[in-house]
């Protein structure tokens, strides 16, 4: 399976970037990186810290957007750190000088090109840098064998604005473009989707638990969102956990996972002081638009929860 992975590498990126890293037979052709949860700087450190841990930086990874294409730049809340990766200081960050010399929307037409209908796209990111490449390439689209993204809202349940999701929010215009410009296949974890499928914090723990370095690093990474306010309050609410990225990649892994999907045609809200960002989804069918994605709806759990363990083996 040839894989392109375009991300703005916080913990949850992380995460989805070692699930791809311990499937079998998967060949991840670059990974791209673009502003989003931290700057664009950070976002390359923690992406090749990543793949140091997992000692893997024989992938080639590209530099792509540091802001938007046309909106304000913003950057997540501090969650996971104001790095994006926990704020560790003793993570052995490899050297930029490691970071391929072509830019990352360059670099990933080129090899959905050498590859043509063979390459899956998973972006768990602002999707500035998909929108750049489809700028330069109108046929990029057409050559991709699937697009798996993590972003959007189904319900107008906003987690950056009252009606958006972060990653939509984070890059409105280059959202709009790639739903209305990729025709491939497209698979969409939504932002609700993914909390309606989070985990046991039990499994969490057990996850974390193991005697394994790269489980070590992850406890690192993931331990001052842990220690915050916000995730007692997720306690208290019986809320679970949700690595929301990695229901994307596992998806485009092995789409068996997905037990459930809505076809339906979308687009994104471009204006209003409330809904610029959201997802608009067209039950309706007003769109007039024959490009139909799919909405994951039902997970397997039980997959997900063992490809997960597996990720920190």
């Amino acid at each position: 399976m040839k894989l392109w992975v375009d991300v703005d590498t916080g913990v949850d990126d992380a995460q989805a970037i070692m699930l791809a890293l311990s499937h079998p037979n998967v060949d991840i052709l670059g990974i791209s990186c673009c502003h989003g949860n931290t700057p664009l700087h950070n976002v390359l450190e923690n992406t090749l810290t990543v793949l140091g841990v997992c000692d893997r930086l024989d992938i080639p990874v590209y530099k792509g957007c540091e802001r938007p294409l046309l909106a304000r730049k913003q950057h997540a809340s501090d969650y996971h750190g104001k790095d994006g990766l926990g704020d560790v200081p003793d993570l052995v960050r490899p050297s930029l000088e490691l970071l391929q010399k072509k830019k990352a929307p360059q670099a990933m037409i080129q090899a959905v090109k050498k590859h043509p209908g063979e390459v899956t796209l998973v972006a768990t990111a602002p999707l500035t840098n998909l929108a750049v490449a489809v700028q330069l390439d109108p046929s990029f689209p057409k050559k991709l064998k699937a697009l798996f993204l993590m972003g959007g809202n189904v319900d107008s349940r906003g987690n950056t604005t009252v009606c958006g999701e972060f990653n939509f929010v984070a890059d409105t215009e280059a959202a709009y473009i790639v739903l209305d410009r990729f025709t491939c296949p497209t698979y969409i974890a939504a932002w609700e989707f993914s909390c309606a499928s989070s985990l046991p914090w039990s499994f969490c723990d057990q996850w974390l638990s193991q005697c394994t370095p790269k489980a070590q690093f992850m406890k690192k990474i993931t331990a001052v969102s842990r220690n915050s306010e916000d995730y007692q309050k997720e306690i208290t609410a019986g809320k679970g956990f949700n690595s929301c990225d990695c229901y994307a990649m596992a998806a485009a892994l092995d789409p068996t996972l997905m037990l459930e999907n809505e076809e339906v045609a979308v687009s994104v809200e471009l204006e209003g002081a409330h809904t610029r960002g959201m997802m608009v989804v067209d039950y309706m069918k007003l769109l007039n638009k024959k490009h139909k994605v799919s909405l994951m709806k039902k997970f397997d759990l039980t997959k997900f929860q063992v490809m997960l363990l597996k990720s920190l083996q």
